[in-house]
């Protein structure tokens, strides 16, 4: 009797001093889990909002490239309205020239200096029309030197300077334009073709590989032309260089 009353003391000892059942939180897992998955939750947050700056920040820089975009249209927009409108007023020039010219012809048939005025006027007309109405532009240029031959001293000699320049430019031939650009530059400080003979022989100077000069020749039409169409090309050249 007394061995089984001490077998079953023991029995509840042994019971008494048994481990504890692990702690159970109210979802039914243990601690550990329960941080596993907050700690799953809290990475998932950070990676979703970590992808949500990416996007973000891809958003803003299209918006920065298309808003780049957009000034440099509306800036070759400008610049081309701005040819435009001078080219306009040159043709409305010519026009208003040969106009009076004739008249004057037509009162005074036998004045030397009214006939001489006539050629003048007619020779630089005709050489013009070549570029501007009959596109012959390989007949323009021997024209235009024809004019510049003839008339040093005419009123158009700056802007048929400009024109055999271009003319030359746009063939390829940078020498032969270098020469009737410096022309107007040197020449010809008050034209209105000045600014723009100083880009062009900025991109001669960059076409044949001296981007030293070109840089000079584009900082000078930032100097003497600030804010205007030639400067605004200008400084478009630097920023391609």
């Amino acid at each position: 009797m007394k061995h089984a009353v001490l077998v079953a003391a023991m029995f509840v000892a042994a019971g008494a001093n048994a481990a504890p059942a692990p702690v159970q939180d109210i979802a039914g897992g243990s601690n550990d889990d329960r941080l596993s998955r907050l700690e799953r939750i809290i990475k998932a947050k950070q990676q979703s909002e970590f992808e949500a700056q990416q996007r973000l920040d891809a958003l803003q820089r299209e918006v920065l490239e298309l808003r780049g975009i957009t000034e440099q249209q509306d800036y070759q927009i400008s610049q081309m309205l701005q040819r435009q409108r001078q080219l306009y007023e040159e043709i409305a020039n010519l026009s208003a020239s040969a106009a009076s010219t004739t008249v004057s012809v037509a009162d005074t048939a036998t004045s030397a200096g009214t006939q001489s005025t006539l050629g003048e006027t007619a020779s630089y007309e005709q050489a013009v029309n070549l570029v501007l109405k009959e596109r012959k532009y390989d007949e323009a240029i021997p024209a235009f030197s024809d004019f510049i031959k003839q008339y040093p001293d005419s009123t158009y000699a700056a802007n048929a300077n400009y024109w055999l320049g271009q003319l030359l430019f746009n063939k390829g031939t940078f020498a032969e334009a270098k020469v009737a650009f410096n022309t107007v530059v040197n020449k010809y400080p008050n034209s209105n073709k000045r600014g723009d003979s100083l880009v062009k022989l900025g991109m001669i100077a960059e076409k044949e590989g001296d981007s030293a000069t070109a840089k000079t020749f584009y900082n000078r039409v930032l100097k003497e032309y600030a804010n205007s169409a030639s400067a605004r090309l200008a400084q478009q050249q630097l920023s391609a260089l």
